[in-house]
């Protein structure tokens, strides 16, 4: 029974009513129609008086001996839409007046007799007391839900902490979805949410059928969707899995819920602009749960075939994206070139730095890297006319997902590394970058950190001379060569290597300590990436 909408069936079943052996003698298939308030009363023309969904309670005591109008009673019942009539027997009628049962049951009008005494001021009070009741309830609900949300939306939360609220005060799992069913966003108790989502092509399907032409659409066993519109344009539904409460409070949930999220989807982020926002953050939420191993494997598999990833015998490739300028590269461009080579991935920006990563799904049959190779190709061309070049670190291909947070983490070192020194190709591997990837990878180690200043110590507050040595080392020792691209005669960078010899304490002919000397300045510059 939901309080603050009651149905004809909901008064009958009341505790209060079971002593009147009530029995419904017309129309008991109509008995769900809702009850809006009760009404009392024994004038013949009470109909006047009703504007719609009254349950009315009489004796017939003006109606007695008068068939036509018992006839006329029941007619004018159906014109006020009245939910129901409740005759109490014995002051007028002894059983059922057939003339009003046939005509309610022509009209449609549930009837219903009370064989036993009946007090209706009792009931009356019942049922108002519990329509009030609940129509209060709902609106301090809706109160306090809207205040919360709202100061969620000004604080600027991700759409996640956003439904993580909706989902709490449901008390059931809660689900985003766009216009494909693809999930966006999910929230809720872990194995409810694991159970919808490990069958989400079953249970979007259900959803589907539970879709009413309403902006809230509740259906049965506590599922609730509301329409994700704002601007004239509708781009999504909200579903709540279970809720316990009534239909009026879920209702109140599903409105409320909606006013926020197309509120959160209007602010949406400057940078990706509310079209892109959540399907950003969708994929940022799944690739940073992948990579941060914070989400067992078997637990995220249901949540990327729910976003629509395929990942029955596929190959996982991640890939990472960088500007050599600096500058942030764009989720839509990424996606265009996915679009383009018909390759499957999910695509998330990487805070804070304006990077990209892509989590490729490519079927086993084919080859990963060709594959990989070809799209890098492609995203290489597309993002060459936007400004500097671009730099793509790909990770080991995975069969299963266990593997993919270890090949993440290569994939953001490969191309961090790459930046120093980009490939000969569209795409870094791990065996494109060598030392110099090793390095970057220890570059926080305070070993490696220390190194540095053994090494390099009288030279690090010597610019100059430092950048003299990073030329004179990438031109392969050429002296002529490093003179030329330092601006300065032979004789010049003579004496400049021999400064830093005597700095240093070393013979730059000797080959080890050459060795050392580099992978110090390889390890100095890294300090500095990325």
């Amino acid at each position: 029974m939901d309080e603050g909408r009651l149905t004809v069936r909901d008064v009958l079943a009341l505790e209060l009513v079971a002593p009147w052996d009530a029995e419904v003698v017309a129309c008991p298939a109509r008995l769900d129609r809702p009850v809006r308030w009760m009404h009392v009363a024994e004038a013949p023309d009470v109909a006047v008086m009703l504007t719609g969904g009254e349950m009315v309670l009489t004796t017939g005591l003006l109606l007695a001996g008068d068939e036509q109008a018992q006839v006329a009673y029941v007619e004018s019942m159906q014109r006020a839409g009245a939910a129901a009539v409740v005759l109490g027997l014995g002051r007028a009628f002894t059983t059922t007046p057939e003339p009003m049962r046939r005509a309610a049951q022509r009209c449609g009008v549930p009837l219903v007799v009370l064989h036993r005494p009946a007090p209706f001021a009792r009931l009356t009070e019942e049922v108002h007391a519990r329509l009030l009741h609940g129509r209060f309830a709902a609106l301090d609900l809706s109160d306090r839900m809207g205040g919360s949300l709202a100061a969620l939306n000004l604080s600027g939360v991700p759409l996640q902490r956003l439904l993580d609220e909706i989902a709490g005060y449901a008390g059931c799992p809660a689900v985003v979805v766009n216009l494909a069913h693809r999930v966006l966003s999910s929230a809720g108790e872990p194995g409810a949410l694991g159970d919808l989502l490990r069958d989400w092509e079953r249970v979007s399907r259900q959803v589907a059928r539970v879709l009413g032409n309403g902006p809230v659409t509740v259906g049965p066993d506590g599922w609730i969707v509301a329409r994700l519109e704002a601007r004239g344009r509708q781009w999504g539904h909200l579903v709540l899995f279970g809720h316990q409460g009534g239909a009026e409070t879920g209702r109140v949930l599903g409105r409320r819920a909606a006013e926020a999220l197309a509120v959160h989807r209007l602010l949406g982020d400057p940078v990706r602009g509310w079209e892109h926002g959540w399907e950003d953050q969708a994929a940022e939420a799944l690739l940073a749960d992948l990579a941060s191993g914070t989400a067992r494997p078997e637990q995220l598999l249901p949540r990327f075939r729910a976003a629509g990833l395929p990942v029955e015998r596929r190959t996982f490739v991640p890939v990472v994206l960088r500007r050599a300028d600096g500058e942030a590269v764009l989720c839509a461009s990424v996606r265009r070139a996915l679009d383009e080579e018909s390759v499957a991935g999910l695509v998330a920006r990487i805070e804070p730095d304006g990077a990209v990563a892509a989590l490729l799904s490519i079927p086993s049959e084919r080859d990963a890297d060709a594959e990989t190779d070809r799209l890098a190709a492609r995203l290489q061309a597309r993002l060459a006319p936007l400004g500097g070049p671009a730099v793509i670190g790909a990770g080991f291909g995975c069969q299963v997902l266990d593997e993919v947070r270890r090949s993440f983490v290569e994939a953001v070192h490969v191309a961090d590394a790459a930046l120093a020194g980009p490939p000969s190709g569209p795409v870094a591997r791990l065996r494109d970058v060598r030392l110099r990837g090793l390095v970057r990878l220890l570059r926080e180690e305070p070993e490696l950190q220390a190194f540095i200043g053994r090494e390099l110590g009288p030279l690090l507050g010597r610019p100059e001379l430092l950048d003299v040595l990073r030329t004179y080392l990438r031109t392969g020792r050429n002296k002529s060569l490093a003179a030329q691209e330092q601006h300065v005669s032979r004789p010049a960078m003579y004496r400049r290597l021999q400064s830093i010899e005597a700095l240093l304490d070393i013979e730059l002919d000797d080959l080890e300590q050459l060795t050392s000397l580099y992978v110090a300045l390889l390890a100095h510059d890294a300090q500095r990436g990325p």
